[in-house]
Order: C-alpha cells, then sequence, then structure tokens
C-alpha cells in the first residue's frame, strides 16, 4: 500500500508594501517591555537613580532623626533592589533570547513596579515636605544638610518618574490578552 504525500499549500504573497502587516500581525515586543534593551535601559536607569538618592540621603550624619528621611532610605533600598533583580532577568532574557510574554510573569512586574512607585513617590513626598520645612518655614538650612537632602529627593521624584513607564507598559500587556502568549 502507497501512501500519498501531501502537498503543502503554498505560501501567501508577500504585501507589496512590506510596511504593510496583515490584519491579526501582533506587535509582539513593545519598547519598555520586560526582556527588551529598551526595558533593560529603563531598569537600569532606575536603579542608577535610585542608588543616587540613597548615596546622597545616607551620606548625611542626621537623616536617621528625621523618620521621612529614613523611609526614603528605604524605599531607595526597595527600589535598587526591584530594579537590580528584574534587570537581572531581563540580562538573562536579552541573553539566552527568550521572551517574557509570560503573563504570569508579566503581572508579577506590573505588581511590583506598582508598590515600588508608590513607595518611592511617597517617600519622595514626604521626604520634600520635611526639606521645605527645613528649608522655607525654619530657615535652618544652614545647620543642615539641605543640598543633600533636596538631591536625594529630587533623584527620589526622578526614579518614580522613570518607574511609572515600565508600570504602564506591564499594566497595559496584562489588560491586553493579545499581547502575551
Amino acid at each position: 500500500m502507497e501512501v500519498a504525500a501531501a502537498a503543502a499549500p503554498a505560501p501567501a504573497p508577500a504585501p507589496a508594501n512590506p510596511a504593510q502587516h496583515p490584519p491579526g500581525v501582533l506587535m509582539k515586543d513593545l519598547p519598555g517591555m520586560p526582556g527588551t534593551p529598551s526595558g533593560l535601559a529603563l531598569r537600569v536607569t532606575q536603579l542608577l537613580l535610585a542608588a543616587v538618592s540613597l548615596a546622597a540621603m545616607s551620606s548625611t550624619s542626621d537623616f536617621a532623626s528625621v523618620s521621612a528621611f529614613c523611609y526614603i532610605v528605604a524605599a531607595a533600598i526597595l527600589q535598587c533592589v526591584w530594579s537590580l533583580s528584574v534587570a537581572m532577568v531581563d540580562i538573562y532574557a536579552l541573553l539566552v533570547k527568550r521572551c517574557l510574554r509570560n503573563r504570569w510573569l508579566v503581572t508579577f512586574f506590573a505588581i511590583g513596579d506598582m508598590i515600588t512607585v508608590t513607595v518611592t513617590f511617597s517617600g519622595a513626598c514626604a521626604a520634600a515636605g520635611i526639606t521645605v520645612l527645613i528649608d522655607d518655614d525654619l530657615s535652618i538650612c544652614s545647620m543642615n544638610h539641605c543640598p543633600s537632602f533636596m538631591s536625594s529627593v529630587a533623584m527620589a521624584f526622578m526614579c518614580s518618574f522613570s518607574l511609572s513607564p515600565s508600570f504602564i507598559l506591564n499594566l497595559w500587556a496584562v489588560a491586553s490578552s493579545r499581547i502575551l502568549a
């Protein structure tokens, strides 16, 4: 008995304009998503800004006397650990050329980003309030380390602003089931 082999169907013709994609083709790797070079760049930026904020605040000898300054130090440490962890996952994904479009993993990243952006932003707001109190209202900036406090607060705000795109992209990817595999 002979079995006839089925012929493979002919491939679909390529579109005349390569910029046009047929309907139903999804763009899977959005810039800034986990496992992309721009996602890694966002995480490294977040790590550096949090580290500078931490270094500026902890370089003063009297930050421990104010609870808001202790809070911003704890928030910066949390942000450094989170950004470093996700950056290592991004580096691994880029090295082995694997995508990070697993629904549970991206949900975990979105929740982690939401927690860290909330903690970092609230710490920056609290420390900014105390810095304004020391500088403008009490006018005792000459006795304190106000430039270090101000630079730490500015770096914490920039860190939370750089974390926002990561959070929004991860949240959007979780909400859009078409992006995730």
